[in-house]
């Protein structure tokens, strides 16, 4: 197959890709690589993607992080590492999270704590916060605002 016809059937392949979901750019640029484009193709492919907005890295963080925080109840520390692991600039990230409403942020976090906590065996009520605390960590939210909601549930 010659570089030309590769770099159109990449395109297209894309164009499929995109019209179907959101991807990052870094997403699709693997892709690219992984189909046998060089450099060169790579980055015309690419570029017409941005112009004809297949692809968008503002859109897709938007997207991203209404999805993550809606349907998987991530907090904002994993949703941020998430995309800067996808090489999303912190430019596109920071806004993206303070579109989330801290007040209903500060909710999810309570409701999670008060589900999981049905679950938690502990010896004592330090045992718990603890066990409370590492999983609030784990699902990415913020460890200030779990101290303030562990130390003083009626917040």
């Amino acid at each position: 197959m010659t570089e030309n016809s590769l770099v159109k059937t990449a395109l297209n392949k894309a164009m499929a890709l995109c019209a179907s979901r959101e991807y990052s750019s870094e997403d699709i640029r693997l892709k690219l690589y992984s189909w046998g484009l060089d450099a060169s193709g790579a980055i015309s492919v690419m570029s017409t993607l941005i112009k004809e907005n297949f692809i968008n890295d503002k859109r897709y963080t938007e997207a991203f992080v209404k999805d993550k925080y809606n349907h998987y109840k991530w907090g904002k520390v994993k949703i941020a590492a998430q995309l800067r692991a996808k090489r999303i600039p912190s430019e596109l990230i920071e806004p993206a999270l303070a579109a989330i409403d801290d007040g209903q942020y500060r909710q999810t976090i309570r409701d999670i704590l008060t589900s999981h906590r049905r679950f938690i065996k502990a010896k004592n009520q330090l045992d718990l916060k603890g066990k409370l605390l590492r999983f609030g960590l784990s699902k990415g939210f913020e460890s200030h605002i779990l101290y303030d909601i562990l130390n003083d549930p009626e917040e």
